[in-house]
């Protein structure tokens, strides 16, 4: 029997995630909160957009409120929204998700806690995701990494190999390259050293991933915010755990080495994209919203007081962030100046 699965925010992500699996014959639905987009999917399906290849897929979307009159059961619910909607959402789909069912977040950040809270730690599989994509049209998605260079790894919270894993990496062959690994939250925090140092800082500066990386200012500034991202990693106790399909020796030297690694290797899956992908942060500021910086190099600050650790650079990118969020600043590569500034003090 088919298992009933949900895509829970029908972003880029989620999109993109939605797509493959119908396309394979899985039994999916997509739900979502933007209007727009889901008319657009009932309409015409989703319209996905690769270097490679495009995608044309017939799709089944629904609104939020048409969910309670449809009072289904799913075996398994995706959850692809930004990590600010992660509680609230989760309590929306509790009562539609099996007993036995499972709750995973497709998700930048460190989410997994705040799902455990309301579903349990029975029904939550952590993931950590690598597929770069942009939706700014309804029902048409960029998506940045194509099936080959996309990787997704999974792996149970209490650390073991179980059936329902391996049955979750079955299912998701057909979106992405996956991996599945005992140290799920050594693999996230891994995540997070590259999210902090990408996401937060070139959504502060309005850059490009190609553009920052090209500018030795700010390529020093990421070095750093991963530095001390990966020192309080360890302060956690979470064991560094190779991702994006590194061995676990292409992940050994030095710290520094390690960060930068991690940073040129989003680059590198994004492949003939490289020069027209922007991050979520900056994503999110081009249209005017709240973006997932406090839940990136935010969490980061938060966790270094928790275990004495100084996040100085980490506490700058945050509050310009901040700022660009009250609209006191905009994102724009002036803002280096102003973490230097900072960082002086």
């Amino acid at each position: 029997m088919k298992k009933k699965i949900a895509i829970l925010g029908a972003g880029a992500i989620g999109s993109s995630v939605g797509a493959d699996l119908t396309k394979a014959g899985h039994d999916v639905v997509i739900i979502d909160q933007w209007p727009a987009h889901v008319e657009a999917m009932k309409a015409n399906g989703l319209h996905i957009v690769m270097s490679d290849e495009e995608l044309h897929t017939p799709v089944r979307a629904y609104h939020l409120c048409e969910v309670s009159t449809l009072n289904p059961q799913f075996d398994i619910v995706f959850l692809a929204s930004k990590s600010y909607d992660t509680c609230w959402l989760t309590e929306f789909i509790k009562p539609y998700l099996k007993p036995d069912g499972v709750l995973v977040g497709l998700q930048n950040g460190m989410n997994d806690e705040a799902i455990v809270a309301i579903v349990g730690p029975s029904r939550t599989i952590g993931c950590v995701v690598e597929l770069s994509a942009e939706v700014f049209t309804p029902g048409l998605v960029q998506r940045n990494t194509t099936h080959k260079s996309t990787w997704f790894g999974f792996g149970e919270l209490h650390g073991e190999l179980t059936p329902r894993l391996q049955e979750i990496q079955e299912i998701m062959s057909c979106v992405a390259r996956v991996s599945v690994t005992t140290n799920i939250w050594g693999a996230k925090w891994a995540k997070l050293v590259n999210s902090s140092m990408i996401l937060s800082v070139f959504g502060m500066l309005g850059l490009q991933s190609w553009e920052a990386t090209d500018i030795p200012d700010v390529f020093k500034l990421c070095i750093q915010v991963g530095r001390e991202t990966m020192a309080v990693g360890a302060a956690l106790g979470y064991p560094m755990e190779p991702i994006f399909g590194f061995s676990a020796e292409e992940l050994m030297g030095s710290t520094d080495e390690i960060v930068e690694k991690l940073l040129r290797a989003v680059l590198g899956h994004l492949g003939a994209n490289a020069r027209k992908t922007r991050g979520v942060v900056l994503q999110d500021y081009l249209k005017g919203r709240y973006s997932e910086a406090d839940f990136l190099s935010g969490v980061v600050v938060k966790k270094g007081i928790e275990v004495n650790i100084p996040t100085p650079a980490n506490e700058a990118v945050t509050a310009i962030n901040h700022q660009i969020r009250l609209g006191l600043l905009k994102p724009q590569r002036s803002n280096l100046a102003l973490v230097k500034e900072m960082l002086r003090q």
